[in-house]
C-alpha cells in the first residue's frame, strides 16, 4: 500500500539523508534512492510518505522534491501569461540571424516562440513537441523535423532514448529551451528527468542555448536541474529577476533580454 499513519517520530539517520540529498541535488527518484541507500523501492517510498506526512519534503510521482516546488498542468500553463509568451517569441524571431537550424524544446512559452519563428521562415526546425510542430503547419515551405521518440506527457511531448540519440546526430545553430523553475545559482530547473535528458542532448548539440521563461518562473523551484547557468547564453523574459537570481546569472554571463 502507498500510505502510512501519521508519525511524530523524528526521522531515522537513513531519513536525514534523503533530507540531505533532495535539498543537494533539488530532486530525488524512487529508484535512484533504492539505489543509494541499498533498500527497496517500497522501502524508498515508504520513506518519502512519512517525509512528506511531516512536511519535509513534497512528493510527486516516482520522486520527490523540496517543500514548496509547484508543477502546474498542461492546460493551465497554456491559460498562464499569454501576452508575456507572445513578446518573448517574437524578441527570440528578432535576435536570431535568418536561416539558423534550431532546436524548440517543449513548453508554452516555446510554442509561443515557434509561432512567432514560423512567421518569419527559412529556419530548420527540429523539435520534440508536436505542438510546436504544428505552427509551422501553415508556412509554405516548412523545414520541421519531429525526432521520434515516445510521448512524453499531454504536452506533446517526445522523449526517450531515440529522441536523444537523434540530436546526438545533429550540428544546430541554436536550441532553445524552456524551464520550470530556477536554483538560487541560476540554474534552470524542470520536473521531468526524462524531458531534461532531451534538454541537455540539444544543448550538446548546438553551438549556443538560449533559455525562454516569463517572470513567474524565477520564483519557483522544481525537481531537476538542467545545466548550470553558465551553459545559457542569452535568457529572454518579459521582466527582470530578483536581484540575487540577476547577480548569477550576470556572474554566470548570461546575456538578459527583457520583452
Amino acid at each position: 500500500m502507498d500510505t502510512l499513519p501519521e508519525q511524530d517520530a523524528a526521522p531515522n539517520p537513513r531519513q536525514q539523508a534523503i533530507l540531505r540529498l533532495v535539498a543537494e541535488q533539488g530532486f530525488a527518484t524512487i529508484e535512484a534512492l533504492a539505489r543509494r541507500f541499498g533498500i527497496s523501492a517500497q522501502t524508498a517510498r515508504r520513506d518519502i510518505i512519512q517525509l512528506s506526512q511531516a512536511g519535509l519534503l513534497q512528493r510527486f510521482h516516482g520522486g520527490a522534491g523540496p517543500v514548496g516546488a509547484v508543477r502546474l498542468g498542461y492546460a493551465e500553463k497554456r491559460e498562464r501569461q499569454p501576452a508575456a509568451k507572445s513578446r518573448i517569441g517574437a524578441a527570440l524571431a528578432a535576435l536570431l540571424p535568418p536561416r539558423q537550424s534550431l532546436f524548440l524544446d517543449v513548453g508554452t512559452t516555446v510554442e509561443a516562440a515557434a509561432m512567432a519563428l514560423a512567421g518569419r521562415g527559412g529556419d530548420r526546425i527540429f523539435t520534440n513537441s508536436m505542438v510546436a510542430a504544428l505552427a509551422f503547419a501553415r508556412t509554405e515551405h516548412p523545414a520541421v523535423h519531429v525526432l521520434p521518440g515516445r510521448l512524453g506527457g499531454g504536452d506533446g511531448s517526445l522523449v526517450g532514448g531515440e529522441t536523444a540519440a537523434a540530436l546526438a546526430n545533429l550540428a544546430l545553430d541554436v536550441a532553445v529551451i524552456a524551464c520550470s523553475g530556477f536554483d538560487a545559482a541560476g540554474a534552470p530547473m524542470d520536473f521531468d528527468p526524462e524531458k531534461v535528458a532531451i534538454k541537455r542532448a540539444a544543448m550538446a548539440a548546438a553551438r549556443m542555448t538560449v533559455l525562454l521563461c516569463h517572470a513567474e518562473k524565477f520564483g519557483r523551484s522544481a525537481l531537476v536541474r538542467v545545466a548550470p547557468a553558465q551553459a545559457f547564453a542569452t535568457l529572454i523574459c518579459d521582466a527582470p529577476p530578483p536581484e540575487k537570481l540577476g547577480q548569477a546569472f550576470q556572474d554566470a554571463g548570461v546575456v538578459l533580454r527583457l520583452t
